[in-house]
């Protein structure tokens, strides 16, 4: 009797976990096709890799982005996140900043944290950076699959944050993809399972 009990238990728990790794999975996906191109003080790009001063194609077209939506009129500001890896010379938001000023966005118009080396880093810093300029509202820029994860965060430090994935992503391919999204499912449901110790 016994061990049935335990048995049922261990199905009703896998059927549970199943079901929200399900629903975050789903969440992700849907999300990344949710471009809310809404008026705000400034655009915070969540860094990527950058060799020596220049942006990897996956920062590039984030930086590409975030220049749009300045030239659009959605927003005022840019704020390009990320610091240095092992051995660079050049942080990440340093080479962002050189490759805008490049495509005629005012260096005036932009501000960089060069501190950062994970998401929840990038926006922290970021967000320290926009008190500072009197800057509250924000379209957030990164790759699709990464936007449910960086806005959930958004929220959390009680940002006032709009997701605006990039158009087109060095992640085009299924090869590419796949492994980007089960990352990011990972990192997100890990960062949900911390919530409750923050």
């Amino acid at each position: 009797m016994k061990k049935k009990v335990w048995k049922k238990a261990a199905i009703d728990i896998t059927a549970v976990i199943v079901v929200l790794v399900g629903y975050a999975a789903y969440s992700i996906w849907s999300f990344s096709m949710d471009n809310q191109l809404v008026r705000c003080d400034a655009a915070i790009v969540l860094g990527a890799a950058a060799k020596g001063n220049e942006p990897s194609p996956v920062f590039r077209e984030r930086i590409n982005h975030s220049i749009r939506l300045y030239e659009a009129g959605y927003v005022d500001k840019i704020i390009f996140t990320g610091g240095k890896s092992d051995g660079s010379t050049y942080a990440e938001a340093e080479a962002a900043r050189k490759y805008a000023v490049e495509r005629n966005v005012h260096s005036d118009d932009i501000y960089i944290e060069t501190q950062s080396t994970i998401t929840e880093e990038n926006l922290e810093y970021a967000d320290d950076i926009a008190s500072e300029h009197n800057l509250d509202t924000f379209l957030i820029v990164s790759d699709p699959l990464h936007m449910k994860r960086a806005i959930t965060m958004a929220d959390h430090m009680g940002m006032t944050a709009y997701s605006s994935p990039t158009q087109s992503s060095a992640y085009e391919t299924l090869q590419t993809k796949i492994p980007f999204f089960f990352r990011e499912l990972f990192f997100y449901i890990g960062y949900l399972l911390s919530l409750p110790f923050r």
